[in-house]
């Protein structure tokens, strides 16, 4: 993946989307790094029984995590995340396959400055965790790249 140009950067740019299958084992160490010891994340009798969801919940960490690599993974080099925001919409859960990208909404070609959002979808499309965020580039490489 090539890593973007702020002079090629225009509202409606597409970050590439990456899609997700978590399973019970990634589900369990992300929630142990974390100390999340909620039985939602890896106790599936105690998820569907106790707490009525369909399967193991997918953490909502685990999905911001994911709109933070799809914003890096894009940028590379190019530039540095200054700021992001999300919400956790509703639940995903093992055996989902979801993916996470995200739209540019505002460029500022002088400061270069890029706003994002972004989302987390689920197989229907719907938005389980949109959110946003802010990226610094260079503005300097991309005018060195437009005279060129």
């Amino acid at each position: 993946m090539s890593t973007p140009r702020l002079a090629d950067i225009e509202v409606g740019s597409e970050l590439p989307e990456r899609e997700h299958c978590p399973d019970n084992v990634q589900l369990f160490l992300y929630n142990a790094a974390l100390w999340n010891a909620h039985r939602i994340h890896f106790d599936a009798p105690y998820a569907t029984e106790v707490e009525g969801y369909p399967g193991l919940v997918i953490a909502g960490p685990l999905m911001g995590d994911w709109l933070t690599q799809c914003v890096q993974e894009w940028l590379g080099e190019a530039g540095h995340l200054t700021k992001l925001s999300y919400s956790n919409r509703q639940a995903a859960y093992i055996g989902e396959t979801l993916r996470a990208g995200g739209k540019v909404t505002a460029v500022d070609h002088d400061s270069g400055r890029v706003e994002i959002a972004l989302h987390v979808h689920n197989a229907d499309g719907e938005n389980l965790t949109p959110g946003t965020a802010v990226v610094m580039l260079d503005p300097a490489n991309s005018a060195d790249r437009r005279e060129h």
